[in-house]
């Protein structure tokens, strides 16, 4: 297994090849820039030199420049996708490096995922800057990226499919060269992204044309008549001018298709653009062999061997931007007054439409899967000290079938260097553990612990700790809740609603994981005291299990009413010589020491002895 500076050694490698590779396609560019201007300065030249002499000199010279002149730009057009691509993969490996020293800001947050009111994504920092999506996001797609934000915010339950996307993960981690490849041929699209949705959608339309037979034999008919036209003028039979009259009679009657086909080309052209890039992405994904049953799904809804949906994206593509040659006026009129060539052009589209309109949906799908597995793979190679937690079947519901234990575990966006990391053992239900402590002792930051490692486990990753089993439940947390002034909310109300949220959980049957820090903080001190215990003591009789962090000592107390489902913890500050000190390490039994007096002591505020 490498460890993490053999792995910056490896991007770091990577990005220097790159450089050098594009430093020499960049040579070449402009070699073949310069062979390509000397080739036609040098036709024009010749050409003019010898305008005098008869015809056959100057086709010559045309011919022997244009020829090599059209070659060359074809093989320019490589040269530049060739450097696009290695900026691109110097870029990416640049961001990996960054990302090793917890520099994320070249990666997508999921801002627009931000929900304050869901079940734990809000109070874990799950989205947003700084957030665990910005993390592990490494999707290239619309579509991977929101079927990452759906995994993290809808954590798997099940034994099987935890294990399935592990054992995919496993698989991917190490695929290094697929994987960057892959987000590179996806970052390279420069046009309008479309999401699922918005694909789906254009599938589904309804044909405008192929349904009316008139229409589907209309380009047949103008193909025909204009071959047996030009056969006609070729052999004299009709006057030349007969059919310039006849062309243009079918170049007007074509514009009477122009107004309906320019708006759904307006509507979904754009947005189709990004075919292409899905065809390249497919064709990775059939080429690239695969071993764990996830993958080997995934695949199979793409067709396998077969190769069947890059085939078909791919020809989509191709028929788009055919249609968009429209926009070329001259060879609007020529090609629509020969052969009709819009309308054939637009049947031809809703023809793919009805052959594979019902795959579509299942393609994007797969797309997206591969992709947000990709990044989740990414995370798994970059932090090869992590470990895959073993899930503990949820066949038991019965009391003392809940687990959720693990050693060493730390928080995956603190650097590595200064982490401190603790336990964590829970395996009965009902059972809670209550945290007393001071502030800035880590009390809070050990619930995100714990929070983000639950979650990771449940997605399929690896997590922060040296070992981890869980027996998966429902997360839910309250660890900031808020106030909502455009709700007429209060703090405490807001509070409540949380509270009432967990409660009919409970007794709906769901099995929770809670996380709560400092609960009813909106209301004076034997309130909160007087609603804590009725909380807790609910808590214990609908078979939760969760943590609770608590600046009230008296919470400790309740080990006496339950002294098998309750276990009391502390993260205490040390006061020695005038200083506080903190080891951030967990520690047995209630806290000791309080530091609110200490540090307004400490900054000047009189407190009263």
């Amino acid at each position: 297994m490498n460890n993490i500076e053999e792995i910056s050694a490896t991007y770091r490698r990577i990005a220097e090849n790159s450089k050098s590779e594009l430093n020499k396609v960049q040579q070449q560019i402009y070699r073949i820039g310069t062979l390509r201007l000397l080739l036609f300065v040098g036709g024009i030249a010749g050409v003019i030199y010898f305008r005098a002499e008869s015809w056959e000199i100057p086709a010559g010279i045309v011919l022997i420049t244009l020829l090599p002149f059209l070659l060359l730009i074809k093989y320019h057009n490589r040269l530049f996708y060739r450097k696009d691509y290695l900026e691109k993969k110097v870029e990416i490996n640049e961001q990996e490096l960054a990302a090793l020293d917890y520099d994320t800001s070249a990666f997508d947050d999921g801002e627009e995922f931000i929900n304050p009111a869901h079940l734990y994504t809000f109070d874990l920092d799950v989205f947003g800057p700084h957030s665990l999506f910005q993390y592990i996001n490494r999707t290239c797609t619309r579509l991977g990226k929101t079927r990452l934000a759906d995994w993290m915010g809808r954590h798997l339950e099940d034994k099987q499919k935890i294990e399935k996307r592990q054992e995919a993960v496993k698989e991917l981690a190490p695929e290094l060269k697929f994987r960057q490849r892959f987000r590179i041929l996806g970052l390279l699209h420069k046009g309008k992204s479309a999401d699922e949705t918005e694909l789906k959608a254009w599938a589904e339309s309804p044909a405008v044309f192929r349904t009316k037979k008139l229409l589907r034999a209309l380009p047949i008919a103008v193909t025909g008549i204009n071959v047996l036209c030009i056969g006609l003028v070729v052999a004299g039979i009709l006057p030349a001018t007969f059919y310039g009259i006849v062309w243009i009679g079918f170049v007007a009657a074509g514009f009477s298709f122009t107004g309906r086909i320019t708006k759904i080309q307006a509507i979904y052209g754009k947005k189709l653009q990004i075919l292409s890039t899905y065809a390249g992405l497919l064709r990775l994904m059939e080429k690239h062999p695969v071993q764990s049953a996830l993958l080997k799904e995934i695949k199979e809804e793409i067709g396998g061997e077969k190769r069947k949906a890059s085939h078909a994206i791919h020809r989509l593509s191709k028929l788009m931007d055919e249609l968009d040659q429209r926009n070329n006026v001259f060879m609007y009129i020529i090609l629509n007054g020969l052969f009709f060539w819009e309308l054939r052009q637009i049947m031809r589209i809703e023809a793919w439409k009805e052959q594979h309109a019902s795959d579509l949906p299942r393609w994007l799908t797969a797309l997206g899967h591969m992709d947000a597995l990709n990044s989740l793979a990414t995370f798994a190679y970059n932090h090869p000290d992590y470990t895959y937690p073993a899930i503990i079947e949820r066949t038991d519901t019965s009391t003392g079938s809940f687990r959720f234990r693990a050693t060493s575990m730390g928080h995956p966006l603190m650097n590595r260097n200064t982490c401190v990391h603790n336990d964590i053992d829970m395996e009965k239900r009902p059972f809670f553990i209550i945290i007393t402590g001071a502030n800035m002792a880590g009390k809070s930051t050990y619930l995100r612990t714990v929070g983000v490692n639950y979650l990771l486990a449940c997605i399929g990753t690896p997590v922060c700790a040296r070992q981890m089993e869980v027996r998966p439940a429902r997360l839910i947390t309250s660890l900031r809740t808020s106030d909502s002034l455009n709700n007429n909310e209060s703090y405490f109300f807001a509070e409540l609603k949380r509270l009432k949220l967990i409660i009919d959980k409970l007794h709906a049957g769901e099995e929770l994981f809670i996380i709560l820090d400092e609960i009813l903080k909106g209301t004076n001190s034997m309130d909160k005291q007087k609603g804590s215990f009725a909380l807790i003591k609910q808590f214990m009789s609908l078979q939760a299990n969760g943590i609770i962090a608590t600046h009230d000592l008296l919470l400790g107390t309740l080990i006496e009413l339950f002294p098998d489902n309750i276990r009391n913890c502390c993260f205490e500050a040390d006061i020695t010589d005038d200083g506080l000190t903190f080891s951030y390490r967990m520690r047995p039994g209630i806290a000791q020491n309080m530091n609110a007096c200490f540090l307004m002591k400490k900054m000047g505020i009189a407190v009263a002895d």
